[in-house]
């Protein structure tokens, strides 16, 4: 739903399964952005986002969740998140990537 969104803004994209991979990825990729979703599997969206942010803090990350909750929304920013987007207002995405 996602990449259907965001086509044309983009010239590629990297797309991990779980948290774990994350930090592999975001450190062989290096994007611009990096668009994490809160649940997941073996590690989920805020501690990926913490481990990427401590190894490179000029990393900027968007929560993409379906929740909309106050206390994901401090968890999200404590992690290093530079931003909150809920599923359901993907048009927000633009504001940020632009």
């Amino acid at each position: 739903m996602i990449r259907k969104y965001l086509r044309g803004m983009s010239a590629g994209f990297e797309e991990c399964e779980d948290g774990s991979d994350a930090l592999d990825c975001y450190e062989k990729t290096s994007p611009d952005w990096v668009l994490m979703n809160w649940e997941m599997k073996r590690i989920n969206g805020l501690e990926a986002t913490r481990r990427i942010v401590e190894k490179y803090p000029q990393a900027k990350i968007l929560m993409v969740t379906n929740h909309d909750k106050k206390d994901l929304r401090h968890a999200a920013t404590d992690a290093g998140a530079r931003g909150f987007v809920t599923k359901d207002d993907l048009q927000a995405l633009g504001s940020f990537l632009h």
